[in-house]
């Protein structure tokens, strides 16, 4: 299997991280259980939709792991019953997405066999931020470093 290294380019800094973002994500394209449907319910919202027929609310496992949303399905069992002919597998799933920055997951509800997970995307503003630059007569004795917004300037 040959490595595909997408962001490789001198120009793109700190992106190493996307190149195992796509590597996980190709992986766990291959498994179509359960089937779901992503909408957008507008320009600030998301939709994921979970086909999960048979589960109950506590079966069912939303989190929220390092920008990655994760559904997790277990059905009980059943040994108390008795089945003559077993068509409706009780199957366990793992669904996994990763989330841009800034995403947010504001709910998830069950309803009629569908498991809807809402998701948020509020517009990002323009941050721009001034480097100061320094010169080689400085030094750390100075008080010359980083200050955040709202700082006082005075010690």
């Amino acid at each position: 299997m040959t490595q595909r290294a997408y962001f490789n380019s001198p120009f793109l800094l700190g992106f190493e991280h996307l190149d195992r973002l796509l590597e996980r994500t190709a992986k766990a394209a291959g498994d179509g259980y359960p089937p779901y449907n992503i909408e957008q319910a507008n320009d600030e919202a998301l939709r994921i939709t979970l086909a999960v027929a048979g589960f109950a609310p506590d079966e069912l496992n939303v989190t929220v792991e390092d920008r990655q949303l994760v559904i997790k399905g277990k059905q009980s069992d059943g040994a108390d019953r008795n089945f003559l002919h077993r068509g409706i597998a009780a199957r366990q799933f793992q669904r996994s997405f990763v989330l841009a920055e800034g995403i947010e997951v504001t709910g998830a509800e069950l309803r009629n066999g569908l498991l809807t997970v809402e998701l948020s995307r509020p517009k990002a503003e323009p941050v721009i931020r001034t480097v100061e630059i320094r010169t080689g007569d400085n030094n750390s004795a100075s008080g010359v470093g980083t200050r955040r917004s709202g700082e006082g300037g005075q010690s």
